[in-house]
């Protein structure tokens, strides 16, 4: 039966949801930021654009009746995400509804059970694959049966391109129930194009959209595979996906993996040489240095390699 693995990590919480011993879909809350369901007072500062009371801005649906200047409440209904040089601000809609916080990852864990992990249990989500699946969202090198994948998150799509050898249609339906199962694992939304193998026929363009169509959930809009092996997803997009997350701070990525690294290994401190951006990255946090040693009960040392 699925279920859901879960972590309160060191300024990030983790996710993943287990079928067949495999990781098929994952979450990844990175401390800080506003997140979808938050309700809050606002002022509209400009046309479309609100600050928040915690000073954060976002993008306003509409507003009427509410002059530059004046308060309202609103509710967050997509993150900011991340793009090379700026980030996509946050996107909310004025409301009606007392100000509340945002639900947390934990919450939103629904229709499987949860089962919450420690540092002193055995690693059930390194054995599912996590490492592996950070690996694949940081490079974007996906392997599958007969072919690869490779996936570029840009800021106007998430770009998948089907590599393999030929023969050209099962290599073409391989990769799209590949591509499908990546775009859930990775929380992937938005716009998404694919490129499959340039294919000669038409019903064998019919028949890898029709593979997308059995193994990607619902709700999603696609286009019909044309001449030249090209196809367009789009999903809703809520929030990041794993792989804008991770490569928008890959220093603070590698820092969080190391400090659950680090809350996993038992007996006293020992010397651990890392990254200098990582170390510098981790001194510049020092609460998540204390909370490691309140968990371990043992203050980290660490040395720049």
């Amino acid at each position: 039966m699925p279920e859901w693995l879960y972590e309160a990590g060191i300024g990030e919480e983790r996710a993943a949801l287990i079928a067949d011993g495999r990781i098929v879909e994952a979450a990844l809350e990175v401390d800080g930021g506003v997140r979808v369901g938050l309700v809050a007072r606002a002022r509209l500062i400009g046309p479309g654009l609100v600050r928040l009371d915690s000073g954060v801005q976002a993008q306003l649906a509409s507003a009427p009746g509410v002059p530059e200047g004046g308060a309202l409440t609103v509710a967050i209904t997509r993150e900011a995400i991340p793009e090379p040089g700026r980030a996509k601000l946050p996107r909310a809609i004025a409301s009606g509804a007392a100000p509340a916080p945002a639900p947390g990852l934990l919450a939103r864990l629904t229709e499987h059970p949860v089962r919450r992990l420690s540092a002193h249990e055995p690693d059930l989500l390194e054995a599912a694959g996590w490492s592996e699946l950070l690996e694949e969202a940081r490079t974007g090198d996906i392997a599958f049966p007969g072919g690869a994948l490779r996936m570029w998150p840009t800021p106007a799509m998430t770009l998948f391109d089907v590599d393999g050898a030929e023969p050209l249609e099962p290599l073409a339906t391989g990769g799209a129930e590949a591509v499908a199962q990546a775009i859930r694992r990775h929380g992937i939304g938005g716009s998404i194009g694919i490129d499959f193998p340039t294919l000669g026929g038409k019903a064998a363009r019919l028949a890898v959209a029709a593979v997308l169509d059995r193994q990607l959930p619902p709700p999603f809009e696609r286009t019909a595979v044309n001449g030249f092996g090209f196809l367009q997803i789009v999903r809703a997009r809520p929030r990041a996906s794993l792989p804008e997350l991770l490569r928008a701070d890959p220093v603070g990525a590698a820092a969080r993996a190391m400090l659950r690294r680090l809350e996993r290994e038992p007996g006293p401190a020992r010397r651990h040489r890392v990254p200098a951006a990582v170390l510098d990255y981790v001194q510049a946090r020092p609460q998540w240095l204390a909370e490691l040693a309140r968990r371990t009960g043992a203050r980290p040392n660490l040395e720049s390699d």
